[in-house]
């Protein structure tokens, strides 16, 4: 099976990297280091000599998600580096901008899932350990590893009902797969039964290494400031939202005719950024953009704030009064609550958050977040806390109790870790 699949991904390549070419019209970090994703590293700038502890963070949240623990190893291994895996541009973009100042991070992309470009990835940089961040598990990757005798954890691991019986429709590859694993560190013990049925050995529950995840100092002060310039209006925030989100939500703001809320919308894909201002054109609404602000002050008469830019995410938490995560309107399975929750602001989410079942419900059941039913009455949830200030106070503390109450998963997944670096 696994001949037949590296077979089908030879004869997919020439599509693979067509489907580059034209993503990388809106988004030209696609057509960067392509080399990278077939196995070449000649531009990768590592000397060869220092031991490398490999992890892959596929994109944005898994990157975020990565960095208490990168910032772990390497203070416990500080002879070696880090090599920083990506599958997409934004993914390394956050790389790039949460270790700027790290001279033992090297970034690179993941080669395409053949035995072959594997093979020569492993053999350029001669991993001590490979750390796959959350759900991130390719057949061949994990044969090479094996082959290579490069130990291999899924550490945060999340794996949902639907996503287990799409893995279980091909178990001569995922299984296999799965048993190829050292250890797993898995999120919740839900994910650690449904890791197990894939066969992994050496399962055990840690936590969210989001929860460790601590908000710089320069992007809270960098919310005060955005703050001051958005005004006195309360901030009603859409993060993360995703394509057929945002028209909901707009229609909703319409719907709810309150000039006195300002709307601010932070799309989940760069790509996508064009698109949702030509949305809130389309409606009527008055915009303003994070991207051409400046230090200028927004006026009284904008109705949606977009912002437009990337790495700000816990600016814009610091600076809402309320956030609405997306990714939960729709069948998308929902984003992170825990940067929210971190921020101590009150969260609201959708009815589709699959990814993040057991910390959406925990979040609900410690008062720290709200589900809603759809657009319309996230709305109106929205202008029910906008209103009460009390219980916006009250719920916005919730959120970082709840936060606190849930760390230290990095320094489980560690101990773990630690029995496999030699």
């Amino acid at each position: 099976m696994r001949l037949i699949y590296s077979i089908a991904w030879w004869l997919a390549l020439p599509l693979v990297l067509l489907r580059l070419l034209v993503r990388g019209r809106k988004e030209p970090g696609y057509r960067q280091h392509v080399a990278e994703r077939l196995g070449f590293y000649d531009d990768v700038n590592y000397d060869g000599v220092a031991p490398v502890l490999w992890v892959h963070a596929v994109s944005v949240g898994e990157t975020r998600a990565a960095q208490p623990l990168i910032d772990a190893l390497l203070a416990a291994y500080p002879d070696h580096l880090v090599l920083l895996t990506h599958m997409t541009p934004t993914g390394r973009a956050t790389g790039k901008m949460l270790f700027a100042n790290q001279v033992r991070v090297v970034q690179s992309y993941l080669p395409y899932d053949t035995g072959w470009m594997v093979a020569r990835f492993l053999r350029h940089f001669k991993p001590k350990l490979c750390v796959l961040m959350e759900t991130e598990v390719w057949p061949n990757v994990m044969a090479q590893c094996a082959l290579h005798r490069v130990p291999v954890a899924l550490v945060n691991a999340r794996l949902s009902a639907r996503s287990l019986k799409k893995a279980l429709r091909l178990p001569a590859l995922f299984v296999e797969a799965a048993s190829a694993m050292s250890c797993v560190a898995a999120q919740t013990e839900s994910d650690a039964i449904r890791i197990r049925q894939l066969g992994a050995p050496s399962v055990h529950v840690t936590g969210s290494i989001k929860f460790d995840v601590t908000p710089p100092q320069e992007m809270l002060q960098r919310g005060v400031a955005l703050r001051a310039q958005l005004g006195h209006r309360p901030v009603l925030l859409c993060a993360n939202t995703r394509d057929g989100e945002e028209a909901l939500i707009l229609d909703a703001y319409v719907a709810l005719n309150r000039a006195d809320i300002l709307l601010a919308i932070v799309p989940r894909h760069p790509q996508r950024f064009d698109d949702v201002a030509q949305m809130i054109d389309a409606r009527g609404l008055t915009l303003a953009r994070r991207s051409t602000l400046g230090a200028a002050a927004l006026s009284s008469d904008i109705s949606v704030f977009l912002g437009d830019t990337m790495g700000e995410m816990f600016a814009y938490y610091a600076a809402c009064d309320v956030a609405f995560v997306g990714g939960s309107l729709l069948p998308l399975g929902g984003h992170n609550l825990i940067e929210a929750s971190v921020v101590g602001k009150p969260v609201l989410i959708g009815p589709h958050t699959f990814n993040f079942a057991d910390a959406a419900e925990n979040a609900i059941a410690a008062g720290a977040a709200s589900r809603v039913t759809d657009a319309a009455d996230m709305m109106q949830h929205a202008l029910g806390l906008l209103q009460e200030d009390e219980t916006r106070k009250q719920m916005g503390e919730n959120a970082q109790h709840f936060a606190r109450q849930h760390g230290g998963a990095t320094a489980r997944t560690m101990t773990l870790l630690q029995a496999l670096i030699r």
